[in-house]
């Protein structure tokens, strides 16, 4: 284990995206990526704030 933060991270990934969608091309992996990585970061509970939503933190 190099860095825990980037394997999370990297597993998130894997798991939540490039094993849940087939993709035909590189403009549709890169449209998957920009709605997950908007979903991960704004709109699900993180537990450092408390389980709420980064944007209703704000």
């Amino acid at each position: 284990m190099q860095n825990g933060f980037v394997e999370r991270c990297n597993g998130n990934i894997r798991k939540e995206l490039l094993n849940a969608f087939v993709f035909n091309n590189l403009n549709d992996v890169r449209q998957k990526a920009e709605e997950w990585r908007l979903d991960y970061n704004c709109s699900r509970p993180h537990q450092s704030l408390g389980f709420v939503p980064p944007v209703e933190f704000i």
